[in-house]
C-alpha cells in the first residue's frame, strides 16, 4: 500500500471527524469548566484545616459544605454531559463512515483482499468505542495538567518542583509504553484475526469436515492459531500490565512524597497544613489523565492501529467518481481485446480476447481448466476490471454504469452458489424487498418454482448463509432464479449445471432457450457438453486466449479435429 494511498485514506478519516467539530468544541468547553470545578476539592480542604479549624466556625464550615455539593454536582453533571456528547460523536463518526467501509470491505473482498477485508468493519467500531471511552477524556483533561501545577507552585517550588519531575517521567513512561507495546499489540491483533478466519472456514464448512472426519485435525489447527493469538495477547497484555501498574504505583507514591515534604515545610513554618493536603489533592488530580491514559492503554492501541487499518482500506479502495445515468441498456455485448490480471497477480490469464453478442444470442465459453472462463465471467460482471481493452454494454463501457445498475443489467450465476440469511423469496430478489410477482416469475424461468413450493414454508423458507437445507442442486436453481431476476439485459452462467441432475440440467437448457426468446444474452462457462446445447456461438479458449469463436457446429468439429491431430501427432512421436 502507497503511503498516498494511505494519507487520502487519512484524509477521508478526518473529514469524517471534522463533521462533528461542533460536538467536539462542546465537549472542549465542558472539559474547562470541569477541570476549573476540579479545583473544589483541594480549596475545600486548603479552607477547612487553614480557616474553620483555627476559627472553630460551625457557620463557616456549613456555608463551604453547601457550596462544595453544589460545585461537585455541577461537575459531576457536566461531566456525565461530555461523556454523552462524545458518545454521540462517535456513533454520528460510525453512522457517517459505515456505508464507505462497508462498500470498501465488499469491493476489496471481490478483488481478493487481505486481512483488511476481515477486520475493516471491526476497526471502525474500535474507533468509535474509543471516542466514547476515559481514555479519549483524557486528551481534554491532559492540557489542564500545567495550570494544577503551577498551583502546587504556588503553594512552595519545592512541591511545585517535585510535581513537575514526577509527571515528566510518568509523560516518559507514557512515550516508552507506546513506543514499546505498539508492535506486540499488532501482534496479537493480527494472530486473533487469523484465528478468527480460521474457525469462520471450519464452520462454513462444517459438514464437509465431519463427514471427511476432520474433526480433530481442524481443531489441531485452530488451536494452534489460538495458542500463537492467546500467547501473543498475553505477551501484550503483561507488558501494558507492567507499565499501569508502575504508573500506579509511582503515583501514589508521589503524592505520599508531597505530603511528606509538604509536612517538612509545615514542621519548618513554611507552608500552612491546608496547603499540603491541598497540592497533594492537586497532583493527584493533575497525573489522573496521565495514569488513565495508560490504563487504556489498549484500547488506544486498538483504535490507533483501525485508524492505520481504515487508512489503507479506504486509500486503496476510492469512492467512484459519480456517474450520469444511463437508459436501460439494450441487448449488445462487445468485448474488444480484454486482457485479464486476477487481483494482486502479475501473469494475465486473459489476453487479448475479443468478441461480440446480440439480442437473444446464447454463447458457450469452453475450455480446459485454467483457460480463463471463470475469470471471463467476472471480467464480463464487472468484478474484475480489464488491464487493458474493454467490455462494453450497448456502446457504454461497464465502469461507466453504476455498480448497482450494473447488477441489474448483468445477472451472474458463479460456480459455488452462496445464500444469505434471509428467506428464499429474499434471496431471489438479492436480499432486497422482494417483488413477488417477479420472484415467481424468476423462479419459474430457472425451473425451481415446483421444488421451492415443496419447501416447508415455501418462498417463505429461511435458509443460512451455507445454505441450510437446501442440496447443491436446489442451491444451483435458487441462484438461477436470482441470476435472472429482475429482466436483466445479460446473464452469465458460470457452470451452471454442476451440481445438477439430469431433470435440472434440463431446466437450464430450457431458462436459456426461454432467455434467447426474450431476445436476452446468454453466455454459459461449460465443462459439460449438455451445458451448451443452447448455445448458437461458441468461445474456445485455451491458455487465455481466444482459439476458435464462431457457430457451435463448426468450432466443435474445429475443437475435436484440433485434438484428433494433436494425439495423431503424439502417437507418431511415441513411435
Amino acid at each position: 500500500m502507497t503511503s498516498s494511498n494511505a494519507d487520502r485514506g487519512h484524509t477521508e478519516l478526518r473529514a469524517a471527524l471534522r463533521a462533528s467539530r461542533g460536538l467536539f468544541w462542546f465537549v472542549g468547553i465542558f472539559s474547562f469548566f470541569v477541570n476549573l470545578l476540579m479545583l473544589t476539592g483541594p480549596l475545600y480542604m486548603l479552607q477547612i484545616y487553614d480557616r474553620v479549624l483555627g476559627s472553630r466556625s460551625h457557620e463557616t464550615l456549613i456555608a463551604l459544605s453547601v457550596l462544595v455539593v453544589f460545585l461537585f454536582g455541577m461537575m459531576g453533571l457536566l461531566d456525565y454531559a461530555r461523556g454523552r456528547i462524545m458518545a454521540r460523536a462517535g456513533a454520528r463518526f460510525q453512522a457517517r463512515m459505515d456505508r464507505r467501509v462497508f462498500d470498501a470491505v465488499i469491493r476489496r473482498a471481490a478483488r481478493g483482499g487481505g486481512n483488511e477485508t476481515v477486520s475493516g468493519l471491526r476497526d471502525l467500531e474500535s474507533i468509535q468505542r474509543l471516542m466514547s471511552s476515559p481514555a479519549l477524556m483524557a486528551v481534554f483533561d491532559i492540557p489542564w495538567t500545567p495550570f494544577f501545577l503551577a498551583g502546587i507552585w504556588i503553594f512552595h517550588p519545592w512541591l511545585g518542583t517535585l510535581a513537575i519531575i514526577g509527571g515528566g517521567l510518568l509523560v516518559v513512561v507514557t512515550g516508552i509504553n507506546q513506543a514499546i507495546s505498539r508492535r506486540p499489540a499488532a501482534e496479537a491483533g493480527q494472530a486473533a484475526v487469523q484465528a478468527e478466519a480460521m474457525a469462520d472456514s471450519f464452520r462454513s464448512e462444517a459438514e464437509m469436515v465431519r463427514a471427511t472426519g476432520m474433526s480433530d485435525t481442524a481443531f489441531a489447527r485452530w488451536q494452534e492459531a489460538r495458542d500463537r493469538s492467546l500467547r501473543a495477547q498475553i505477551g501484550a497484555a503483561d507488558l501494558m500490565g507492567g507499565f499501569t501498574s508502575f504508573s500506579k504505583s509511582f503515583r501514589l507514591l508521589l503524592q505520599s512524597a508531597m505530603l511528606g515534604v509538604g509536612a517538612f515545610l509545615v514542621l519548618r513554618g513554611e507552608l500552612t497544613p491546608g496547603a499540603m493536603i491541598a497540592g497533594s489533592i492537586l497532583l493527584g488530580r493533575a497525573l489522573a489523565p496521565v495514569e488513565q491514559a495508560i490504563g487504556q492503554w489498549s484500547s488506544v492501541q486498538r483504535a490507533l492501529r483501525g485508524w492505520r487499518n481504515l487508512a489503507e482500506l479506504l486509500g486503496g479502495t476510492p469512492q467512484p467518481a459519480p456517474r450520469t445515468d444511463l437508459p436501460r441498456p439494450s441487448a449488445r455485448l462487445d468485448i474488444e481485446r480484454i486482457t485479464v490480471f486476477p487481483p494482486g497477480e502479475n501473469r494475465a490469464v486473459l489476453r487479448s480476447v475479443s468478441f461480440s453478442a446480440g439480442p437473444g444470442q446464447a454463447i458457450g465459453v469452453i475450455g480446459p481448466a485454467g483457460a480463463g472462463k471463470t475469470t471471463l465471467a467476472r471480467a464480463l460482471t464487472g468484478l474484475w476490471p480489464p488491464a487493458a481493452g474493454s467490455i462494453r454494454l450497448d456502446g457504454a463501457a461497464l465502469d461507466q454504469y453504476p455498480p448497482e445498475a450494473l447488477g441489474r443489467y448483468i445477472g451472474y450465476l458463479p460456480q459455488s452458489v452462496s445464500l444469505f440469511d434471509g428467506t428464499v423469496a429474499e434471496n431471489i430478489a438479492g436480499m432486497a424487498e422482494p417483488d413477488d410477482a417477479a420472484v415467481v416469475a424468476a423462479a419459474k424461468l430457472a425451473g425451481a418454482h415446483e421444488m421451492i413450493l415443496r419447501l416447508p414454508d415455501g418462498y417463505e423458507t429461511r435458509v443460512s448463509a451455507t445454505g441450510g437445507r437446501l442440496s447443491g442442486g436446489q442451491l444451483q436453481r435458487v441462484g438461477l432464479a436470482r441470476a435472472v431476476y429482475g429482466d436483466p439485459v445479460v446473464v452469465v452462467l458460470d457452470e451452471p449445471n454442476s451440481n445438477l441432475d439430469n431433470a435440472g440440467s434440463e431446466a437450464v437448457n430450457h431458462a436459456i432457450a426461454e432467455l434467447k426468446a426474450q431476445d436476452r444474452i446468454v453466455l454459459v462457462m461449460a465443462h459439460r457438453p449438455a451445458a451448451i446445447r443452447e448455445c448458437d456461438y461458441l468461445l474456445a479458449l485455451d491458455e487465455g486466449r481466444r482459439r476458435a469463436f464462431g457457430p457451435t457446429r463448426t468450432v466443435l468439429r474445429d475443437v475435436v479435429q484440433n485434438h484428433a491431430q494433436i494425439a495423431t501427432t503424439g502417437h507418431a512421436g511415441a513411435q
